[in-house]
């Protein structure tokens, strides 16, 4: 990976294209936002390998997140709340509950901010 420095943002060469950052939300992502991403993403793919390996029949799933920030430290990431909504037909709330516990200690995003960023995880099933 590469990173240049331009006046207001940093373009990071990555393997699939240029990604720009920036505290400017017109000009780029924001660093919290690749961080919050980063933490979805993993935790989320993780999930989804999980339940399709037991076959469960989730026809969408997605996540939403909420993020608390310390203002009085730099406006640190303290909390990242993530709610991963599920629709399917037959799904089981405590299998699916067991599969977030196991996700969460197999995603290296997680694991890498742990101590350091609370990572809380909840769970909206709806069965169709």
């Amino acid at each position: 990976m590469e990173y240049l420095f331009k006046e207001n943002s940093v373009e990071a060469s990555l393997n699939h294209g240029t990604l720009t950052v920036s505290r400017d939300e017109k000009i780029g992502f924001r660093p919290y936002e690749l961080l919050v991403s980063s933490i979805a993403g993993c935790s989320g793919s993780v999930f989804k390998q999980i339940f399709e390996k037991q076959r469960m029949d989730v026809k969408e799933f997605k996540i939403t997140t909420k993020v608390e920030r310390n203002e009085k430290k730099a406006n640190r990431i303290e909390k990242i709340i993530l709610t991963f909504h599920l629709k399917g037909t037959n799904l089981n709330e405590e299998k699916l509950r067991k599969n977030l516990t196991i996700s969460q200690k197999n995603c290296s995003m997680v694991q890498s901010v742990q101590g350091a960023i609370t990572i809380e995880e909840n769970l909206e099933i709806q069965n169709v």
